[in-house]
């Protein structure tokens, strides 16, 4: 499914500062990946991304999960993502109960090698701290489908970076945030391909 401009419709979800959507907004704007973003879906009304969004002229809808049952919240993005071809999570620290039909057609991509370091409560600098008292000597993200568990389902691609001695969980996300700027417009690239 496309438009009618023929490009690949996005929708990202997203909980917080709206940097994974920017490097794809910015990709879309430099012609590097051929697709559009739909909608974007924040599970909070005060985070950046929303204010990031906003000022981008993207499409924007904010759920807040606070105050309604999972059903509920769960049928709200479904209803907010209809029209797109493919659901991005970009930092959504919610569970989308994922509907039968968008199967297979949602992404999410995370700051580590899965299926080591996944899961509730693993994202940001819980995930760097995490590889740093394992003693890893190499980290990376994961691009993977979804499904109705955290952090699960079919990995797509993955991008590594070395563990540096001296690392601080900042340093290391700065490295990794690096391998995610590349990975996730690349498996974008590779659904919209088919």
């Amino acid at each position: 499914m496309t438009n009618d401009a023929g490009l690949f419709r996005l929708a990202i979800l997203l909980s917080g500062s709206g940097r994974t959507l920017m490097n794809l907004h910015e990709r879309i704007l430099d012609g590097s990946l051929p697709a559009v973003i739909h909608v974007v879906v924040s599970s909070r009304g005060d985070v950046a991304g929303v204010e990031k969004a906003r000022r981008a002229g993207l499409p924007t809808v904010v759920i807040e999960r606070k105050g309604v049952s999972a059903d509920a919240f769960s049928d709200a993005i479904t209803r907010a993502v209809e029209g797109a071809d493919l659901g991005c999570m970009a930092g959504f620290l919610s569970l989308w109960r994922i509907p039968e039909a968008w199967r297979g057609k949602v992404i999410n991509i995370h700051p580590a090698l899965l299926p080591e370091l996944g899961g509730r409560g693993m994202y940001g600098h819980h995930v760097h701290e995490a590889v740093l008292a394992a003693r890893k000597r190499e980290t990376g993200c994961t691009v993977h489908f979804c499904d109705n568990e955290y952090d699960h389902g079919p990995i797509i691609l993955q991008r590594k970076t070395p563990v540096l001695p001296g690392d601080t969980p900042e340093s290391l996300a700065v490295r990794v945030f690096e391998q995610e700027c590349i990975a996730y417009p690349e498996a974008i690239r590779l659904f919209a391909d088919g």
